[in-house]
């Protein structure tokens, strides 16, 4: 028999959307691992060199945190109609000129100018919002865990960045520090933004990687019909703004966000003025990257078998009980406790985005999700604005943090209790899908799982 006879089988390549993945990964990586992730780290320093205040030094945060937010309301829809490559790499390259630009400021306007460009914009165009509504467009049934892996680079930021940059700073100062960032975004960013792309339709492929069955099982047609719904049952901007749940989705994270915000600026702070060294304060805040990244396990199959906003509000808990033994480590000058608390709330932090993103996309569908996403932006960013700032003034006007850290353990339970009882919105006719979708929407191993 000649070789030409021979029967062969087509090898099938990996699906595109785990290089999607890697991208999410390094672009959250990146993003958070030179912004909220570092903050404790650079306060001090900087404000001792420069002779500023702790509020002068969180103005620039809380700016770059509204920057953010008004940028994400027209960052949303381009990334439903461009997809993700040309912000990530206008983006990274802003972010690291903003970062090297800070290395050399003198005057707070300076920082404040620097800041909003790179933790505003920068950060709008290369972190969550952008990675994690393009992998909500390339996976529907496996969604929960490309999320959670996406979301491993912001775990493994705060396990490397916080004592890494402490190094930095401590041997060589804090302008070789943002230096060092700087350059850091662009090799990293840049890079990976190539290998980003908006949707699986544009190339011929299906969400999760699967194909059509020629003979389909009648599970197999009951995930066609779930696959179909995500894409066709998804809300218009102007369609979600009219239901409660985007409204108690936005106020819910954003009381989560001022806490989380406050306490990645303040907490090495906390430990340091009341307790602890630097160094211990650095080394216990590394337990936060620890908790993340195992964290991702338990979120990624509690997203996959219970209803999203059980999760939130189990993820708030952890964090808020984070926050308390923190406290209690620092009344009491105990270690371990310190430790404990670093450990729960990283645990808690690591459902933060996962779980967000999650619900975003199961209450309001894919197709529109950019500009669905974004619309809340503002509010969010606004709420998570206000966190280090408050605590900043409350520690200038005080001399010492007191009991704020028990006001970001109520934001955490306020926040979790809204998410707790929003409800996913329910069309009263489900609409049909576009013929296109039907086509290319088939043979799917999975229904999704963790709705509200």
């Amino acid at each position: 028999m000649t070789a030409s006879l021979i029967p062969s089988r087509r090898r099938r390549r990996p699906f595109y959307g785990w290089w999607i993945v890697l991208g999410a990964v390094v672009g959250q990586f990146a993003a958070m691992g030179v912004a909220g992730q570092i903050s404790g780290v650079f306060l001090r320093p900087m404000t001792d060199d420069l002779g500023w205040a702790a509020a002068d030094y969180t103005l620039g945060t809380s700016a770059a945190f509204v920057a953010g937010g008004i940028a994400g309301f027209f960052v949303g829809p381009f990334v439903d109609r461009y997809g993700a490559r040309p912000l990530m790499l206008i983006g990274g390259v802003m972010y690291g000129l903003a970062l090297v630009g800070i290395s050399r400021v003198n005057e707070v306007w300076q920082f404040i100018a620097l800041q909003t460009l790179a933790g505003g914009l920068g950060f709008a165009m290369v972190g969550p919002l952008v990675v994690n509504v393009t992998l909500s467009k390339w996976f529907v049934l496996r969604r929960g865990w490309a999320i959670t892996i996406g979301s491993m680079g912001v775990s493994l930021a705060a396990l490397i960045m916080p004592v890494s940059m402490t190094a930095v700073v401590d041997a060589n100062g804090w302008r070789t520090g943002y230096a060092v960032m700087g350059v850091l975004v662009w090799c990293l960013v840049i890079p990976v933004a190539l290998l980003m792309r908006r949707t699986p339709e544009d190339y011929g492929l299906q969400p999760d990687g699967k194909e059509e069955a020629a003979e389909p099982t009648a599970a197999e047609l009951a995930q066609r019909a779930a696959m179909q719904r995500d894409f066709a049952n998804s809300y218009t901007r102007s369609e979600a703004v009219r239901t409660g749940a985007l409204w108690m989705l936005v106020v819910g994270f954003g009381l989560n966000m001022a806490a989380v915000s406050a306490f990645l600026v303040h907490a090495i702070p906390f430990a340091t003025d009341e307790a602890f060294t630097r160094a211990e304060a650095a080394s216990a805040f590394s337990a936060v990257g620890l908790a993340n990244f195992s964290s991702k396990f338990v979120w990624g199959f509690g997203l996959q078998r219970f209803q999203v906003r059980n999760v939130a509000f189990a993820a708030f808990l952890a964090s808020a009980s984070g926050a308390g033994l923190l406290i209690a480590a620092v009344n009491l000058e105990a270690l371990p406790l310190l430790v404990a608390g670093f450990l729960a709330w990283g645990f808690g932090f690591g459902g933060t985005i996962p779980i967000g993103e999650f619900v975003w996309a199961r209450y309001f569908g894919r197709r529109y999700l950019g500009a669905v996403r974004s619309v809340g932006q503002p509010v969010t960013i606004l709420l998570g604005s206000l966190g280090p700032i408050s605590l900043a003034l409350y520690y200038d006007a005080s001399g010492s943090y007191g009991w704020a850290f028990a006001g970001l353990a109520a934001s955490y339970v306020l926040g979790g209790s809204l998410i707790l009882l929003s409800r996913e919105p329910q069309r009263p006719e489900p609409a049909e899908p576009p013929a296109e979708v039907v086509a290319t929407n088939v043979g799917v191993e999975g229904a999704p799982a963790g709705g509200g």
